[in-house]
């Protein structure tokens, strides 16, 4: 069992608590713009159509006292358009099985799909299919925001593709239509293995009345042109006849009940709570990124028992590895120590990674690292091939990877910490996150470096007003664009969570990577660098 030595009461810990309090008021008040959709005017518009919103068609579509993991809530942040790109997606559970579920909120735009809207969509679909999820569509969507098609139209072809890849594949996938799914958006239940639509609400068709007036001639009306009650009796598109909204999620939880499904991977053993509280975890993260932290005070309150098996303690001491279990599931566990990854810790990294795919077990990155270290003696040491070692070793294990991204992760140390470019199957930040290619002081003193070194070369003398004031631009251009929810917004992470909410949603993405079975092990065997 890990000993702890925070000390809930010290000063470095009550101000490090109340640092991550305010940054978690921030991300309630960006959260709460999410959950507002177009906002006051729009959602109280949609309530008098007597039609539910995209949260609680949501809410009673999964199992009653059930969890509901969002996926991406801040999609979109800092963009022209609305926080959370005017769809929900997450992860619940549907008469006893796990589904993917998307719902267009019709409250932003008509429910219309901007740019960040398909890059979250085609995320929730590949979490479908790699974890062997069924994916439930819930429908009410205006096609793509015109104004934006040039972002849209080629790239949004992957959400049909991607729905007839699941099917293929035998995952079942389930539209049920609330409203409008117009031109692209006809495509969605067009390509589900099974669809429901609403009575008198449902209009699905690839043109509307003035779209088929403009390219025909041709008088017509919604019903008759794309109403449920027409796919289900004349199209055959429509597989139920829903009576009203309640009836159609009735009807989608009799869908998914029906289907048997069945977990393929492990069975976890049985859970025990970590012997350390959760609400500490707020303490641990220093404002200084520079200052480091033991992220054993993490995993011992994370993981079952906080019972940690340590491999390698004494070699390659900045990075912490070792074997635990979480809600029952066993993971390998990376986490970093004192930012730097040094080569030890490279090498160390790599035969860990190859034995979790020995024993098939998932592996867990806890994201602090400045990057691989540089300087002459490192170089000669071999920090390159080490380092490429290890993202070798990332790069090519077969087993489900999980990142959380504590506090900083620069360079080439997000890459070999399973970064998103990586492919981890999930992926989640705290705010006090940051990720760039370096610290911003640092990326604006190379850029000084640089024009320092072109003007001597040149004879001319440097510009040091303009040094401090490019430098000051530079730092506060890169401070903005590396913080979480700046990231969070451009889907380089699945969320960004409160720090005492890790264990639960970790153990949520493990229960859901094992509905898939567990990968074929990969093609080398344990070699010791």
């Amino acid at each position: 069992m890990i000993k702890s030595r925070l000390d809930p009461g010290g000063e470095d810990y009550l101000r490090r608590r109340e640092a991550m309090l305010a940054k978690l008021a921030e991300l309630d008040a960006e959260h709460a713009k999410a959950v507002g959709g177009g906002g006051e005017k729009y959602v109280e518009r949609h309530r008098k159509r007597g039609k539910l919103l995209a949260r609680e068609r949501i809410e009673l579509l999964v199992d009653p006292d059930s969890p509901f993991l969002e996926l991406s809530p801040l999609a979109a942040w800092g963009s022209e358009y609305p926080v959370g790109a005017g769809v929900v997606t997450g992860i619940g559970v549907v008469a006893g099985v796990e589904c993917v579920i998307t719902a267009n909120d019709p409250t932003v735009r008509g429910g219309s799909s901007n740019p960040w809207t398909l890059r979250k969509t085609i995320r929730a679909s590949d979490i479908a299919l790699r974890n062997r999820l069924p994916y439930v569509n819930l429908v009410e969507s205006g096609g793509a925001d015109l104004p934006a098609q040039k972002e849209i139209f080629i790239p949004g072809g992957q959400i049909f593709r991607d729905l007839t890849r699941l099917s293929a594949a035998g995952i079942p996938t389930v539209a049920i239509v609330f409203g409008n799914s117009t031109a692209g958006g006809a495509y969605v239940p067009g390509m589900s293995d099974y669809v429901v639509m609403v009575r008198e609400r449902a209009k699905v068709f690839l043109g509307g009345p003035p779209l088929v007036k403009m390219a025909t001639g041709e008088e017509s009306d919604d019903e008759s042109l794309g109403g449920a009650e027409m796919h289900a009796r004349v199209s055959g598109l429509a597989d139920y006849l829903a009576e009203d909204e309640h009836d159609a999620l009735r009807i989608g939880r009799n869908i998914i009940g029906s289907l048997h499904w069945r977990k393929l991977g492990v069975t976890p053993f049985e859970p025990r709570e970590p012997r350390y509280p959760a609400d500490e975890l707020l303490g641990i993260v220093p404002e200084d990124l520079k200052v480091p932290f033991d992220p054993r005070e993490v995993i011992a309150r994370v993981v079952d028992g906080s019972e940690f098996e340590e491999f390698k303690p004494a070699y390659g001491t900045s990075l912490v590895t070792g074997w635990a279990r979480i809600h029952g599931y066993p993971v390998g566990v990376l986490a970093n120590a004192r930012g730097v990854l040094f080569s030890a810790e490279s090498q160390k990294a790599t035969q860990f990674i190859q034995l979790a795919g020995q024993s098939r077990t998932p592996l867990l990155f806890l994201q602090n690292t400045t990057g691989y270290m540089v300087g002459k003696d490192y170089e000669q040491g071999g920090i390159i091939k080490h380092g490429a070692m290890m993202i070798n070793a990332v790069s090519n294990s077969t087993v489900p990877h999980l990142t959380v991204v504590m506090g900083a992760s620069y360079g080439a140390g997000n890459y070999g910490m399973c970064g998103r470019a990586y492919d981890p199957r999930f992926l989640f930040s705290w705010p006090s996150a940051k990720s760039a290619v370096m610290g911003p002081a640092q990326l604006a003193g190379v850029l000084s470096l640089v024009g320092r070194a072109s003007a001597q070369a040149k004879g001319q003398v440097y510009d040091e007003e303009g040094d401090a004031a490019m430098r000051a631009m530079v730092e506060a251009q890169i401070e903005a664009e590396s913080l979480a929810f700046f990231l969070s917004g451009r889907l380089y992470d699945d969320g960004v969570i409160d720090p005492r909410d890790t264990r639960t949603v970790l153990g949520l993405c493990l229960s859901a990577i094992n509905s898939a079975p567990v990968p074929a092990p990969g093609g080398f065997g344990v070699f010791r660098p």
